[in-house]
């Protein structure tokens, strides 16, 4: 990820200006971009002194992106292994896929009754956007901006539930948003995927909230069984290697 250094010049009074708070949001969102992404290998050492020197600026607007990013747990403090990008292991994201397949199979549901012909309208363009982007990478990937980028974040937001909202839009948020960046790079998943997508919004547009729920909760049960498949594959690969290596050293 490149990375550029930012201005953190002070007003006349030696303060820090208001930059300080733009400076920490900066570093706060090319961090919480670079985990999801990839960039910043999960289990990677995060150091102050290392990232302060890779963006140039000082420890204070540092310390608040670095609290900010623990606060929605991509990034963890580990008792004598300091601060760490968080690891997502199966177990975890076996959770992680169970809570999201309820909680959005709900707001699909609930999107099917109260979301207006309008922001459908509008969702359909989206998903037409999302097909031009997975075009322009030949199949490959089907990444997605978060907020209203996002087409999970838009029925979530559509299901006019607010503790639903506050729970899919949290700390959890960013968490799907990891674990979708593995199914969404899984050959033939993102063509699959936004076929999903537009049925979802057709049962949502013929106000059909039992069949909206059911493709919601196949869709992503469909992808925790790709990611599984994936990890699965990780680990034998993995141990494979061990047992090769403990071969030359026997």
């Amino acid at each position: 990820m490149p990375i550029q250094k930012l201005n953190t010049r002070k007003d006349t009074k030696g303060f820090e200006s208001v930059e300080t708070k733009t400076l920490s949001e900066q570093v706060f969102n090319e961090l919480k971009d670079a985990i999801i992404a990839g960039d910043l290998e999960q289990g990677s050492k995060i150091t102050e002194d290392g990232l302060a020197k890779q963006y140039g600026i000082s420890r204070g607007p540092l310390r608040e992106a670095i609290r900010r990013l623990e606060a929605i747990r991509l990034l963890v403090r580990i008792p004598h292994a300091g601060m760490r990008v968080v690891t997502l292991t199966t177990e975890i994201m076996e959770e992680i896929y169970t809570v999201r397949e309820a909680l959005e199979g709900m707001s699909a549901r609930l999107a099917a009754q109260r979301m207006s012909d309008d922001d459908i309208r509008s969702l359909s363009v989206l998903l037409d956007k999302h097909q031009n982007s997975i075009d322009e990478s030949q199949g490959k990937h089907y990444l997605q901006h978060e907020g209203n980028l996002d087409f999970h974040f838009r029925i979530a937001s559509a299901s006019n539930n607010q503790w639903l909202i506050d729970l899919l839009s949290s700390e959890l948020y960013q968490l799907l948003r990891m674990c979708r960046q593995r199914s969404g790079q899984t050959p033939a998943r993102p063509s699959k995927a936004i076929q999903e997508h537009r049925s979802i919004v057709e049962a949502i547009q013929t106000r059909d909230p039992e069949l909206a729920e059911l493709l919601m909760r196949r869709h992503i049960s469909g992808a925790w069984k790709i990611v599984k498949e994936l990890l699965d594959k990780e680990e034998a690969e993995d141990q494979s290697e061990q047992v090769k290596h403990i071969e030359e050293q026997a």
